[in-house]
């Protein structure tokens, strides 16, 4: 082997015996800990948060993270881009754009997004609307049901003004779908004296921080599982939501904290 690799035997024999420097040492270790947050995220985590989540005592830059996750085959889950499901095909009354992508906030209860989405089950389509508040990103109302009507829209948003309270003039955005353009929908906006906005016609990016929820929902937690009930599913976006999302999950945009501290520290 020695000659194979073109060394002497002795130098072969110092180098085997030779003590596992400090630096090699540490790597092992800060690669045990990016595994073990790598899996409690459920290989949700890419570098950036895992970094922000080491111990006081394994404090490392992102290019070491990085490098050590690279070599050793360890990559988060990528979300994907998921299309509309409302129908915005109708003659009912549509509200501007006033929202206008302008995704900043200076305090919670400031600006809400809704949107729906689908699950496949065996028994069918789940429907599910969330609403966001963008000051943390925090999902604040959510509903879910087997068909897509009014009331499923108009539930989230009872929940979401029963949990954290209603605001006049709080900014809420949707799309053009029937749901959020119904008289029934549209009455609750106005009983709590909110400021109706919505989406360009088919610009997804007008309500983009709602979609890319729904992408992270879908890609880190929902499509590795096949879904024999609704109720199955339910459970599902009940944890995602609830008792990852919300209270653990760190968000780039809130400096790497979870949603519900930044809507609940103002």
């Amino acid at each position: 082997m020695c000659q194979a690799l073109h060394v002497s035997r002795s130098g072969y024999y110092a180098y085997v015996k030779r003590p596992e420097s400090k630096r090699s040492v540490e790597n092992r270790k800060l690669l045990d800990t990016i595994r073990n947050i790598h899996h409690a995220s459920r290989k949700i985590y890419g570098s950036p948060q895992i970094t922000k989540n080491l111990p006081p005592d394994q404090k490392a830059s992102r290019g070491r993270v990085a490098r050590l996750m690279h070599a050793n085959g360890i990559r988060s889950k990528v979300a994907k881009k998921y299309k509309a499901t409302t129908n915005a095909k109708h003659n009912l009354p549509v509200a501007d754009n006033l929202l206008n992508q302008n995704f900043e906030t200076t305090k919670p209860r400031e600006k809400w997004l809704t949107a729906i989405t689908y699950i496949p089950t065996d028994e069918g389509w789940l429907y599910l609307v969330g609403v966001m508040d963008l000051h943390g990103r925090a999902i604040v109302g959510w509903a879910m049901d087997s068909q897509m009507k009014t009331e499923l829209v108009s539930s989230a948003l009872k929940q979401a003004i029963g949990r954290v309270g209603a605001v006049k003039g709080l900014i809420v955005h949707s799309d053009r779908g029937v749901q959020y353009a119904s008289k029934k929908y549209q009455r609750l906006l106005e009983k709590h004296d909110f400021v109706c906005s919505m989406s360009r016609k088919g610009n997804c990016y007008d309500n983009a921080p709602m979609e890319s929820f729904w992408g992270k929902l879908k890609m880190e937690w929902l499509n590795d599982h096949k879904f024999k009930t609704r109720a199955e599913a339910k459970k599902a976006v009940f944890e995602y939501i609830e008792l990852f999302y919300n209270r653990r999950r760190t968000h780039s945009s809130n400096g790497y904290i979870p949603p519900l501290q930044r809507f609940e520290a103002v």
